[in-house]
């Protein structure tokens, strides 16, 4: 019998958190928005149309949230290795992209841009 994989997002996940190589970083804090993208067996939620056989959103976000609200972190990348980890281990996910971006990122000059860091677990 086949599978059914499908993607489930989150995006646009706005927190503050207290990440960053520099002191201000870690006093002040700062705004960073994270994408989600889990990869996963969809197969017995498409059957069944119960939760229980898929992946509860609002876990997830409970992870993100936990991850940035948390221990201070020097880099973004850790930051989305930390979350990818855990997301992995949830049942039914098969891989997971996460996209970290701190806003208003510590940069001479006038930034409008941010610093993003993508990291993917899994196949």
């Amino acid at each position: 019998m086949k599978n059914d994989y499908g993607h489930l997002r989150l995006s646009n996940l706005v927190f503050r958190g207290k990440h960053g190589h520099y002191p201000q970083e870690r006093e002040l804090g700062n705004r960073f928005e994270v994408d989600i993208d889990l990869k996963v067996d969809l197969t017995d939620a498409i059957k069944t149309d119960r939760l229980e056989e898929s992946v509860d959103l609002e876990e997830v976000y409970e992870v993100v949230r936990r991850t940035i609200e948390g221990e201070p972190k020097n880099l973004i990348e850790t930051l989305a290795a930390d979350i990818s980890s855990e997301l992995v281990s949830l049942g039914r996910v098969q891989s997971v992209t996460v996209r970290v971006r701190k806003l208003n990122p510590p940069l001479p000059g006038l930034v409008q841009g941010v610093m993003e860091a993508e990291i993917t677990h899994g196949p």
